[in-house]
């Protein structure tokens, strides 16, 4: 109800969606044992119903951040793929998008994406 108020009515929108973790495993080694394949199929599921109904609140021209904080491309690159074939996104861009694996950075690993609205 709150998303079709504010249907485009945004210049920005960070979407910091939920996600396995797997990109603190070097912070968190346990999230490896609570992690199950079905556990990981529904965060991907939830990924994507964000993906599909939240970036109806931009404006064209209005940016939107995807972001994880894992290394999986099914919770990152395939989501955004996916995102843009589809309905909802094929009025969306891919500007770029970068992933940090934690080995090579230092830091926790993680995804961003940034898309516009044509």
């Amino acid at each position: 109800k709150t998303i079709k108020r504010l249907k485009e009515s945004a210049d920005r929108l960070l979407l910091d969606v939920p996600c396995s973790g797997l990109g603190v495993l070097r912070r968190n080694p346990d999230t490896k044992w609570k992690l199950s394949l079905e556990s990981i199929e529904k965060v991907q599921q939830t990924q994507q119903e964000i993906l599909q109904t939240y970036p109806s609140m931009l404006k064209k021209g209005g940016q939107l951040v995807y972001a994880t904080c894992s290394i999986l491309p099914s919770e990152n690159e395939l989501q955004v793929k996916k995102f843009l074939e589809s309905e909802a996104g094929k009025e969306f861009e891919l500007i770029e998008d970068k992933k940090v694996l934690a080995q090579e950075s230092g830091f926790d690993g993680f995804y961003i994406a940034v898309l516009r609205k044509k």
